[in-house]
């Protein structure tokens, strides 16, 4: 194993492509980091569902948010919008989408490896 390694998301090891968005996967150090995109008009349950084949995301999520918003509802109804800085944890079963007008992008740091397969 190199003792440094450097790696980008414009050239990911794997990118999963859905109707308004995706998500570029790294891989480095052992761990599997995503990076996911959204546009306006995004919604979890609309474009990832019929790949998981889930009623909910049963993925659980540690990440950065880091440009646009983006509202977070539970299964019990808790709703959450988050926003460019935070830092986020969401357990599986949940709904997600886009809010407003300009792409919704985080950093995933925990789950990248099971979202949207």
């Amino acid at each position: 194993m190199d003792d440094i390694l450097l790696k980008k998301f414009e050239k990911p090891d794997e990118e999963r492509k859905f109707e308004k968005g995706k998500l570029e996967l790294v891989t480095i150090g052992g761990v599997t980091i995503g990076r996911a995109g959204y546009e306006p008009g995004w919604k979890w349950s609309e474009h990832v569902r019929p790949i998981s084949g889930t009623e909910l995301c049963e993925v659980e999520h540690v990440g950065l948010a880091l440009k646009g918003r983006c509202a977070v509802r539970m299964r019990d109804g808790k709703e959450i919008v988050l926003k460019p800085g935070d830092l986020f944890y969401v357990k599986p079963g949940h709904d997600s989408w886009v809010v407003g007008d300009e792409p919704y992008v985080s950093i995933h740091f925990l789950g990248a490896g099971q979202y949207a397969k």
